[in-house]
Formats: structure tokens, C-alpha cells, sequence
């Protein structure tokens, strides 16, 4: 009986967990993952131990689910008044803010605890780390460049897949996470154009809000050329080969892909771009590094 009056309370965790899953998007976590992996593989000149990867990923985790449900508490009042927003689950209270909270501290937990379990230096930096993250949700409140603040937000796991693996920070990674910075940026100003009227109403900040979307994507192609720029950089300084730099070409081709279906009369593709293009980019690049380091 006892197994029997158990069994709803997980069944309704369990399900509680998922829908938070789901607000979050974390199947997005693919986003920065592969370029973590990417300065992993590269520092440890291919695979570290299991343990290593293993807290590597569990730190990524933690990290960006806690910025992402930091995240939905701290708009919980724009998303009510935005349309694209408004049937999210902490808006329609599918899940309460305190469970949203709690599921943020948890994750918190395991970053700063597999952070720990990697070396000193990677728990010492932590709480830079998350001030960071957890501070990106501030920004559009004062600044139209908090597209940048959420590229640095990603690229934090590249350099800290490199100090997880070494110990320390090096040129290389620091050029990589320059390259996520960009990336990311580029691709937030696209998302971004969803809601140029909205953050114009309410008094949120943005590229395409306070340029206009002709600047604002003008600014992204700059952003994903830079980026570029740095994956060509990052490849040179860290002695990669031929296959690096043929991933690197294709990353080029999505990019101008991904600006061909865009422009401010038709972003009915955004999510095209956003979701299915930026998956390429970063996994992508990832089997070429696996390539280069394996084959040549």
C-alpha cells in the first residue's frame, strides 16, 4: 500500500520536472554544448577521462538550466504581457514560481558542485560564472547590446571545458569563446525581431528596437563574420588541421544561409535560422574538430 500512495507524488514530480524541462527549452543546451566539447577534445588532444567528461557536462547542464529558469522568473511579468509568451507554463501557472525556484537552486547545486568535483580553479571561478549567467536576464531593461552579455553567457563553457581539462586558461580557448560571443549575439539579434514592437511598447531594449531590424541585421552579419574570423583564428593557434578548417567553411555556408531566409519584411523563418541552422553550426563544427583530431 505504501509503494501504491508513493507512486502519484512521483508520477506528479516527475511531470512537474518535464513541463520545467520543457519552458526552458532544454533541448537548446545543444547550443553551447558542442563548443564546450570542442575546447575539451582540443586541450585534452582528444578524450579525457570519463569522470572529466562527465562533470564537464553536468556542469553545462546545471549552468544553463539554472540561467534559463532564472530567466523565466525574472520576465515573469513581460511574458505576461507579450503574445508570443503568454502560454508559457510559469505565465499560465502550470508550475508555480516557487517550484520554478527550486528547480533553479538545484541546478545551481550542480554547477557549483561539478565545478568542484573538476579542479580549483573551476570552483574558484564559479560564482563569476553565475553572476554572469543569472545576470544576463537584467540587461534588456538598460541595454539594447544584451545580445553580447548573453554571447558571453555561452561562452563561458568553452573556456570552462578548457580549465576543467588543464587547469588553467589559455589564448586558445579565451579566441573560441570570442567566437561563441559572436555567434551568439548574431543569432539573438534574429530571434529578436519577434518582438521589436513589443520591447518598443513596454520599454525593453534590443538591437532591432533601438537601430530598427535593417541595422540590427546588419550588425548581426557583422557579429557572425567576426565569428568566423575567430573559429579560422582559434583553429591556427591551436595547431588544428585540414578538417577543422573545411568545418569551419561549412559553418561559414549555414551562416550565410541563415541570413538568406531572413530579412525585416519576412521573419517568418526565425525559427528556421535560430533553432535548426545554429544546431548545425555547433554540432557540426564538433565532428569536424572529432575528425581533425583523429584522423590526420
Amino acid at each position: 500500500m505504501e509503494r501504491v500512495s508513493k507512486q502519484p507524488m512521483i508520477c506528479r514530480l516527475a511531470r512537474r520536472i518535464w513541463i520545467i524541462l520543457e519552458m526552458i527549452k532544454f533541448e537548446h543546451t545543444l547550443f553551447a554544448m558542442p563548443f564546450a566539447l570542442i575546447a575539451m577534445v582540443v586541450a585534452a588532444n582528444g578524450f579525457p577521462t570519463w569522470n572529466i567528461i562527465g562533470w564537464i557536462i553536468a556542469a553545462m547542464v546545471g549552468a544553463r538550466s539554472a540561467a534559463m529558469a532564472f530567466n523565466r522568473i525574472a520576465d515573469l511579468e513581460f511574458d505576461r504581457l507579450n503574445p508570443r509568451t503568454a502560454n508559457r507554463a510559469l505565465v499560465t501557472g502550470i508550475v508555480s514560481t516557487a517550484q520554478t525556484w527550486i528547480f533553479t537552486l538545484v541546478c545551481i547545486g550542480l554547477f557549483t558542485f561539478a565545478s568542484y568535483k573538476l579542479n580549483r580553479l573551476a570552483y574558484m571561478l564559479s560564482p563569476i560564472a553565475l553572476f554572469v549567467i543569472l545576470g544576463y536576464s537584467f540587461t534588456k531593461r538598460f541595454t539594447a547590446w544584451s545580445h553580447i552579455v548573453l554571447g558571453f553567457a555561452l561562452a563561458i563553457a568553452p573556456s570552462g571545458a578548457w580549465i576543467a581539462v588543464l587547469g588553467r586558461l589559455d589564448l586558445a580557448p579565451m579566441i573560441l569563446s570570442a567566437s561563441v560571443v559572436f555567434w551568439t549575439a548574431g543569432f539573438d539579434i534574429i530571434y529578436s525581431l519577434q518582438d521589436v514592437e513589443f520591447d518598443r511598447k513596454i520599454g525593453l531594449r534590443s538591437l532591432p528596437q533601438t537601430f530598427g531590424p535593417n541595422a540590427a541585421l546588419s550588425i548581426s552579419r557583422l557579429m557572425h563574420a567576426l565569428m568566423a574570423a575567430a573559429l579560422v583564428w582559434f583553429g591556427q593557434i591551436a595547431h588544428l588541421g585540414a578538417y577543422y578548417f573545411a568545418g569551419c567553411a561549412v559553418v561559414a555556408l549555414f551562416l550565410i544561409y541563415e541570413h538568406s531566409i531572413i530579412s525585416p519584411s519576412n521573419i517568418k523563418k526565425v525559427n528556421s535560422a535560430f533553432f535548426t541552422m545554429n544546431g548545425f553550426v555547433s554540432v557540426g563544427l564538433f565532428v569536424f574538430v572529432l575528425l581533425d583530431l583523429f584522423l590526420r
